[in-house]
């Protein structure tokens, strides 16, 4: 399924034409060549992007693809996890200088996000703090319980007369009926599974990928050994072919940018074009590299 069909940039003339009037309302304002996203699309002869079910753009630090995303993720309003470097001219530039196609009157479909890799690594670190949180409450729990154990042992009960003496015997009934680890999980909770980065990535995509939605993808190759990289691969085309996705993804992964029928814009390129996969420059380093050791990789 197709939920946008086309995005169309500015000229080199329409931004100069809008910088100038944007900067003509400002009082001692002057033109500034360098605001971004002000000509970064332009000098890569990069117009008129057409979609289909699964569009990557291909190209080298700094090409402009996590740029792309961006204008294209905020144009649609998508939810985002974390936020992202912008400037004051973003959403102007983008309301005044950029134009879009989505297919259907409802447009984009809800559930529809974009995601990246700060997402997946924030998402992370999260949980490793929540751990950290979790871990101190367990330890709290399970002092209480040796000392309400050891009152046991002395006999010493609770008096009755109060609110915290019930609570207290709440707590002596429970401690009598339950083993320590019982008692610390019901009162501090469980440690989250210690995923590595690669099983966490790989978890969530799994967990937020659903039918019928557009996803932009900022760099999902982030953390995913080449293992992984292939399950979410075959877990991108799965959903495109079988369950109504749209994906538009930016990426220098070889197991991302071979996607059987992706279509792919290498930002490399002056004028940016759409190419093979292994015709981008990023491919020819790599099969450069694997012919000149292929020798170490072959077998008799």
């Amino acid at each position: 399924m197709i939920y946008l069909k086309s995005f169309t940039l500015p000229t080199q003339g329409e931004e100069e034409d809008w910088e100038e009037r944007y900067w003509s309302r400002r009082a001692g304002g002057n033109p500034h060549p360098n605001a971004y996203p002000y000509g970064i699309f332009p000098y890569k002869g990069l117009r008129r992007i057409d979609f289909s079910e699964i569009t990557i753009f291909s190209g080298g630090n700094g090409s402009g693809k996590s740029t792309l995303l961006n204008l294209i993720a905020e144009a649609l309003n998508l939810p985002r996890v974390t936020p992202f470097n912008t400037s004051e001219f973003f959403h102007e530039y983008i309301r005044l200088m950029c134009k879009w196609e989505t297919l259907g009157k409802r447009g984009v479909a809800p559930g529809s996000a974009i995601y990246t890799s700060d997402d997946v690594f924030y998402g992370l670190i999260d949980r490793r703090v929540e751990n950290f949180e979790t871990e101190d409450r367990r330890r709290e729990a399970g002092e209480e319980y040796r000392e309400e154990m050891a009152r046991m042992q002395r006999g010493d009960g609770p008096a009755y007369r109060t609110l915290e003496d019930y609570d207290n015997l709440v707590r002596r009934l429970e401690v009598r009926h339950k083993t320590m680890s019982k008692y610390v999980t019901s009162h501090a909770g469980q440690l989250s599974t210690p995923d590595s980065n690669g099983q966490y990535a790989l978890s969530f995509f799994r967990k937020r990928f659903r039918d019928d939605c557009l996803f932009l993808l900022d760099e999902p190759e982030n953390s995913l050994s080449p293992k992984y990289q292939t399950a979410v691969a075959e877990m991108i085309l799965e959903y495109a072919r079988f369950f109504g996705c749209q994906f538009i993804i930016s990426t220098h992964s070889p197991f991302f940018l071979s996607i059987k029928g992706a279509l792919i814009y290498d930002l490399d390129s002056t004028p940016a074009e759409t190419k093979a996969w292994w015709e981008l420059e990023n491919m020819q380093a790599y099969y450069e590299l694997f012919r000149k050791n292929a020798d170490r990789f072959e077998k008799e």
